[in-house]
């Protein structure tokens, strides 16, 4: 299917739209000289950590406890995660240090 150029103009605006919405109206509705709802504030405190939790649970659905290398590579990846974090408290260090270590584990140790 091919798009005219209009439609494609209007594609575009439609997203940049919608993507200036969802930046803007946090601001919008909670500006910084009221308090935000209670409710709010609770989703701000709790949503992250079960957010974590959430991805650790998606990333480790598939892993086979039963047959070699028995999550091997997962445990450790999280462990280096968990270490990395815990000791630099550096969100992006965690994340790309787990990456690479569990990259390594799976294409040279365990393949």
């Amino acid at each position: 299917m091919t798009l005219t150029p209009m439609q494609t103009l209007a594609i575009i605006l439609a997203v940049a739209a919608g993507t200036q919405l969802t930046r803007w109206l946090p601001f919008w509705l909670f500006p910084e000289n009221r308090k935000p709802p209670a409710a709010v504030t609770y989703l701000g405190r709790v949503l992250p950590p079960a957010m974590m939790g959430l991805l650790v649970v998606y990333c480790l659905k598939g892993v086979t406890w039963l047959e070699a290398p028995h999550g091997a590579p997962e445990v450790i990846a999280v462990a280096v995660v968990t270490a990395l974090h815990c000791w630099k408290r550096n969100v992006l260090l965690s994340i790309a240090g787990g990456t690479a270590v569990y990259m390594l584990l799976v294409q040279q140790i365990f393949a």
